[in-house]
């Protein structure tokens, strides 16, 4: 019974000297400290985690003078203390009152020890919760954003195969469009730069790229994927091919039904470019 009465305890106190305890734990403290006649071994737990949180703490934001000088001057005075007086104060659990066999007698000062350890832990791991919660630690570096031009940029610096082709005139005669197209094969990648295509409704019609590829029928050219002009001026496309392309000759732009055509009756060619490098 004791036994379970001192391992209440110990819980209690550790507890309190590092997280706190409610008010019905702190009558239940009371209560067991008075039965067993332990009063006041609070203080000598609440010192010791406080001499461990002091050994690693963080001194980015210095602590009120006042505040460090008082912890510190205690907890001197307590560990300043002779051997045998520290045994009496910090664990009265192994003193010559204890009942005989009981857990603390078998345990001694080791008892002791592991519960200073388990204190330091507690402290630890508080504080590295503690730090997270406060948003301390470094924060990630969110992932680089690049737009479509800069995008377009890193290809042509980065893509040893790149092919270039300068977008023309298609069968629509009205429309003189200008810019060009870049890919590269082994990237799988490309983009187009367009001028001079007027702003489309996607609810009434949409443009579509389509490659044309030596490994290609020229009848069943690849889908480069459909897009949207919603401005005057410059756009940067990215290319959406549904086939992986092996040798780029010719590039065209249809304007097909909203969500695009498997195989174009190219009635509308806006833009066409053929491949020089």
């Amino acid at each position: 019974m004791n036994e379970n009465i001192e391992e209440t305890m110990l819980d209690l106190l550790c507890k309190k000297a590092t997280y706190g305890l409610n008010p019905q734990e702190e009558k239940q403290l009371a209560e067991l400290e008075k039965e067993m006649g332990r009063e006041g071994e609070s203080e000598s737990f609440e010192l010791t985690a406080a001499t461990l949180a002091m050994a690693d703490l963080d001194t980015s934001k210095a602590m009120p003078a006042n505040l460090q000088s008082r912890i510190l001057a205690e907890a001197e005075r307590y560990f300043d203390k002779t051997p045998e007086s520290r045994a009496s104060t910090v664990s009265a659990f192994v003193s010559d009152e204890a009942p005989s066999g009981s857990l603390f007698n078998w345990l001694g000062w080791a008892f002791a020890a592991a519960a200073c350890l388990a204190l330091a832990l507690n402290i630890f791991y508080t504080r590295e919760q503690s730090t997270i919660v406060q948003g301390t630690l470094p924060t990630p570096t969110p992932a680089e954003k690049l737009t479509p031009l800069q995008m377009r940029q890193r290809l042509i610096d980065s893509a040893p195969d790149l092919a270039r082709a300068d977008w023309g005139a298609g069968n629509v005669k009205e429309l003189t469009p200008s810019g060009d197209i870049v890919w590269s094969d082994a990237k799988q990648a490309g983009y187009m730069r367009l001028s001079g295509l007027p702003v489309n409704d996607p609810n009434k019609e949409t443009y579509q790229l389509w490659i044309f590829d030596e490994t290609q029928d020229d009848k069943t050219p690849i889908d480069g994927g459909t897009f949207t002009v919603n401005s005057a001026g410059e756009v940067i496309i990215p290319i959406n091919a549904k086939l992986q392309p092996k040798n780029t000759k010719m590039y065209a732009i249809t304007v097909e039904k909203p969500g695009g055509v498997v195989v174009s009756k190219r009635e509308k060619i806006v833009a066409l470019a053929k491949r020089e490098t």
